[in-house]
């Protein structure tokens, strides 16, 4: 059976995700499964998710995806290149046939041109030197200075955020040497953070449900039931209140030697990071107090909740070392047991089973644990705050008929 990977959060699942993996099935094969990688209880931008990772992958079980793994968390809490990395390191573990990504740019050439500069030593050096020249300069800006010298008009892809990830995921094809065919198409909808079009992006649809707002009209329906359901049992993250408090104390107990160790915390992120959270008196206040123009606020959002979990510098310098599946519909089950014995990493579809394995899948997945252990506590029910469930919870098989 042909699979086709697909790297997400859905943040929620809405219908422009599910119009991502029909017409991915349409452009590459109409039979084959379609495997998501997906962070789980929190996101790349550094925050708790809207609803769980079991929530998220049950409704994109039910609305065009076969088989949800989960992107263990230090992935999850990294920059664009190791989020990327990570993802599609387990999707080429997994032997997927294509990869199919949103872009801005809506064609392959712009974004492989990119991404080959990307991967020269000569233009990360380039990159290096230019921020070594002006330190308020960020990454970002240097990289896209650097690229325009290189590219011209060309590198106006490093200035959209999907095409951002789309680079990378090439990057990442090229560097780990993936027999992985890549297929994008133009992202439909609103731009990223936008309210307006048809389709509002993900960041304004959690905007409604923070607002108390239905969202339903935007959803597919089986997804949109699941959220329904989530929600009327107080399993939703839209209160940040009592989270954030969570997340705060729990920073004050660190010394300064754990904000220093963080990724990404050259520059003075750690230290600025550990006199703010000492000192302000909201996560907002300081996440405020801690930006400057280098620190952008999705790095410094991510390094809180690294501190928060006990994650250092150099845990993504490797690759994922196992696939956990959260959820499968009947081709996702029948893909399992075609790739069973095959895959380059082991696949748990039992959270006791990790303890069979090394001491490496064990510290990632104890992490994951411990992360929904910390994310149960922004629900609104209190008797859903119980901890310990990422040991327990079998993957979700869906019945889509």
């Amino acid at each position: 059976m042909k699979s086709i990977g697909i790297v997400c959060e859905y943040n929620p699942f809405h219908k422009g995700h599910e119009y991502h993996s029909s017409q991915s099935r349409a452009a590459l094969d109409a039979d084959a499964a379609i495997i998501c990688v997906m962070s789980g209880d929190f996101v790349q931008r550094g925050e708790a998710a809207v609803f769980s990772k079991y929530a998220r992958a049950e409704a994109a079980c039910r609305s065009g995806a076969d088989l949800v793994i989960e992107l263990p968390l230090p992935w999850c809490l990294s920059s664009a290149e190791g989020f990327a990395r990570g993802a599609v390191g387990l999707l080429g573990a997994l032997g997927v046939d294509y990869l199919s990504f949103g872009s801005e740019a809506g064609a392959l050439a712009p974004l492989q041109a990119a991404a080959e500069l990307l991967c020269r030593e000569d233009f990360t050096a380039e990159v290096k030197a230019l921020m070594a020249t002006d330190g308020s300069m960020s990454y970002a800006r240097a990289r896209q200075l650097a690229a325009e010298k290189e590219l011209c008009e060309g590198a106006n892809v490093l200035e959209s955020p999907n095409n951002i990830l789309a680079v990378e995921y090439l990057k990442a094809i090229r560097q780990l040497d993936l027999n992985i065919q890549p297929y994008t198409l133009r992202r439909c909808g609103s731009g990223h953070d936008k309210a307006d079009g048809e389709l509002p992006s993900a960041m304004e649809l959690r905007k409604r449900l923070r607002r108390g707002e239905s969202i339903d009209d935007f959803l597919p329906q089986n997804a949109a039931a699941v959220l329904r359901r989530e929600t009327e049992f107080g399993r939703s993250h839209c209160e940040r209140e009592l989270f954030d408090a969570a997340l705060l104390s729990r920073l004050r107990m660190l010394d300064k030697e754990s904000f220093l160790s963080l990724p990404d915390a050259a520059d003075g992120a750690g230290a600025r990071l550990y006199a703010a959270a000492k000192r302000e008196p909201t996560l907002d206040a300081v996440l405020a107090a801690a930006k400057t123009k280098r620190f952008a606020l999705s790095r410094l959002r991510r390094m809180l909740l690294c501190a928060c979990l006990g994650l250092s510098s150099g845990t993504v310098d490797a690759l994922p070392p196992y696939a956990r599946v959260l959820a499968a519909d009947k081709k996702g089950c029948e893909l399992l047991r075609e790739i069973s014995g095959k895959t380059a990493v082991p696949v748990l579809t039992k959270p006791a089973s990790v303890k069979e394995l090394d001491e490496r899948c064990n510290q990632v997945f104890a992490v994951n644990a411990s992360a929904h252990d910390l994310f149960v506590l922004g629900y609104r029910a209190e008797q859903a705050r119980i901890g310990g469930e990422d040991w327990k919870k079998s993957p979700i098989i869906v019945d889509n008929h």
